[in-house]
């Protein structure tokens, strides 16, 4: 990507070398309730309604390397571009778009929707309408998923935004409304399409970071490569050896990224209703 000499977002919270435990009471019987969005697996539809949190917080010093340093100023410039294209396109709809908050994090973090270690990956919770992520993501997108490169980490940013204007279009309240109704097997296949029209959305970004400039040659290949790595069937079979579909609950590898290619080239909101799509 050609960063240099672009806006960083302002809306960029560090809280690396702090950690702690957040516990989470209320509901029935104060059950504890630690509900997890992310890019792999999670269920970015529900929300912690009628809880209460108290938590407690140390700070130790933390030195970031040069190369974290980088990784953060390339984060917050694909924030910030997330914020341009998306500020546009709800204004063609009439809609004002608010911006979400990324969390950069090491270890461990407190969000609205409980406590995450880095091992989730990345995640979006709507409870607080933040992003999180730990850097070090960026090293197992090399080194686990084989994905390679700045746009796949762009990729993963877009994403749990995607899950951001989703909240903000108030599809994730539609959804988490018919969950009672529903079988885990029937639920699965509304979450596969809550995600791969996560992945359309990422797509709509990448079509006007093009049309900005942002994307040198090889980008769009490298984001389909990370929408390849994190498809169920992919990640499956790398964990288990076989694959159960009606498990899945983000798509296919293929599907992944069918989704984020049809954004690209859409470039507009209006193309990925996956909820009505005939296939997808």
């Amino acid at each position: 990507m050609k960063l240099q000499g672009r806006r960083t977002s302002s809306n960029v919270e560090d809280r690396r070398g702090k950690g702690g435990k957040t516990i989470i009471g209320g509901g029935i019987g104060g059950i504890i309730i630690i509900l997890i969005v992310t890019l792999l697996g999670g269920n970015p539809s529900e929300l912690l309604n009628g809880t209460t949190s108290t938590t407690t917080e140390s700070s130790v010093p933390y030195q970031a390397t040069a190369e974290e340093q980088e990784l953060a100023n390339m984060v917050s410039v694909v924030l910030a571009s997330t914020e341009d294209v998306w500020t546009a396109q709800f204004k063609k709809q009439g809609l004002t778009y608010k911006n979400p908050t990324l969390v950069l994090y090491n270890d461990s973090v407190n969000s609205a929707c409980g406590t995450a270690s880095s091992a989730v990956g990345p995640f979006y919770c709507p409870g607080d309408q933040k992003l999180y992520i730990d850097l070090s993501f960026y090293d197992e997108l090399q080194q686990k998923f084989k994905a390679p490169g700045d746009f796949a980490m762009a990729y993963v940013i877009a994403h749990e935004v995607g899950h951001h204007v989703q909240t903000l279009l108030g599809t994730m309240d539609k959804i988490q409304s018919t969950r009672q109704n529903m079988s885990e097997t029937q639920y699965n296949k509304v979450q596969v399409k809550l995600e791969l029209q996560a992945d359309y959305l990422a797509g709509v970004w990448a079509h006007d970071a093009q049309g900005t400039n942002l994307l040198e040659e090889g980008d769009l290949e490298e984001a389909l490569t990370a929408a390849s790595a994190v498809g169920d069937d992919t990640l499956q079979k790398q964990g288990q050896g076989y694959v159960v579909p009606d498990s899945f609950t983000h798509g296919t590898s293929e599907q992944r990224k069918r989704w984020f290619y049809k954004g690209f080239e859409s470039g507009t909101i209006a193309g990925g209703d996956t909820f009505n799509a005939s296939s997808l």
